[in-house]
């Protein structure tokens, strides 16, 4: 997945380069653009929760609007929904993204709402094979490691103007008092960095720490959570190459409802574009990823031997993906699960098959 400037933005990075967005108005510095795809998407696997059909369509604006010499609005709204459901049912779609916010010329640009949160700009490095990855730590509605709601950010690129390259991020979340307990978070706060160092390198790392919500601190392992994560890169329009580390303290859930004491992570991702035109090309892809938990909430197997350290994800990621022009592309993406199944996988309901996945994709 690919990132611009004003906010993480998600597009076809795994099979060529981002289809423009169809831009239905534009009057008196006022300026709308429509986005969206639709993916026909099968998985294959020995685990039922994880084979069948998996399609689903995607809908989104941006807008702009001028309102002075240095100042300018911007907001954005992205849908998903799952097409692999029947109609009378239920919970078949979601808001990704929506937020509204101010850009003051280039000292930088202000926003709140369901966005990214900042530990994302880091994972970004590495979260963008054709359909598995980017998910050794990284979740949706998990304190400020992939979208969340209740954000407040601020970005200043090329850091005010002046250090070219250098981008910088602070951000707010407020507090997420949700059912589940693993969609909750209390206060916390985020910090992040992206240095493009010229050659086709960059840097990146982010910090971010949040209060946990009362139902969480149950499990006497603290009152806060918090994450540090590192990453590089080398892109040079062909060859992609990317590693991202990161340690979490009662940030990661596993199972239903657990949360490890700590977890540290690691992905690497190589691809190679294989160009066949001006909005064509075959990008074969393959990573690596794995997630340490320990501090397991004192399990033990059925001899009564305790589990303080555990693999939670573990596997290799092989694909490729085909773009037949900017608007259409097909990819294969396989899941060789190197996680065994043993007494703590069972328990947890962890899945340790692998899993093939076949998508079709119209996007613009």
């Amino acid at each position: 997945m690919m990132r611009k400037t004003l906010v993480i933005l998600i597009s076809a990075l795994v099979a060529t380069s981002a289809a423009n967005a169809a831009e239905i108005y534009n009057k008196d510095a006022n300026k709308l653009d429509l986005y969206g795809k639709m993916v026909g998407l099968n998985y294959i696997s020995s685990n039922a929760a994880e084979h069948g059909d998996k399609s689903y369509a995607r809908l989104g604006f941006k807008g702009e609007t001028k309102i002075s010499n240095q100042l300018s609005g911007f907001g954005q709204w992205e849908y998903n929904i799952k097409t692999n459901t029947p109609e009378a049912s239920g919970n078949t779609s979601a808001t990704r993204l929506a937020f509204a916010g101010l850009k003051f010329a280039d000292f930088g640009t202000f926003d709140y709402g369901r966005n990214y949160g900042v530990l994302y700009d880091v994972e970004a490095f590495t979260d963008l094979t054709p359909e598995f990855g980017g998910d050794s730590w990284s979740r949706s509605d998990n304190f400020m490691t992939g979208r969340a709601n209740n954000l407040a950010t601020f970005r200043t690129h090329n850091f005010f103007g002046g250090v070219e390259g250098l981008n910088f991020a602070l951000q707010y979340q407020g507090k997420n008092e949700e059912k589940k307990v693993v969609s909750a978070n209390g206060d916390g706060w985020g910090v992040s960095s992206v240095y493009d160092m010229g050659h086709d390198v960059s840097l990146a790392a982010a910090y971010a720490k949040s209060n946990r919500t009362i139902t969480q601190t149950a499990d006497k392992n603290g009152n806060n959570a918090d994450a540090w994560t590192a990453g590089i890169r080398y892109d040079n329009s062909k060859l992609y190459l990317a590693a991202m580390l990161s340690e979490t303290r009662n940030m990661t859930h596993y199972g239903e409802d657990k949360f490890a004491d700590k977890t540290q992570n690691i992905e690497l991702v190589a691809q190679y574009l294989f160009v066949g035109g001006v909005a064509e090309g075959l990008r074969p892809s393959i990573s690596y990823l794995q997630s340490t938990g320990k501090g397991l909430n004192n399990f033990r197997n059925a001899d009564n031997t305790e589990v303080s350290k555990h693999a939670l994800v573990k596997y290799v990621e092989i694909g490729t993906s085909y773009a037949f022009n900017k608007n259409m592309y097909t990819y294969i993406d396989y899941k060789i699960n190197l996680l065994k199944k043993d007494e703590f996988t069972a328990a947890n309901k962890i899945n340790t098959d692998d899993v093939l996945g076949l998508g079709l994709v119209y996007q613009f």
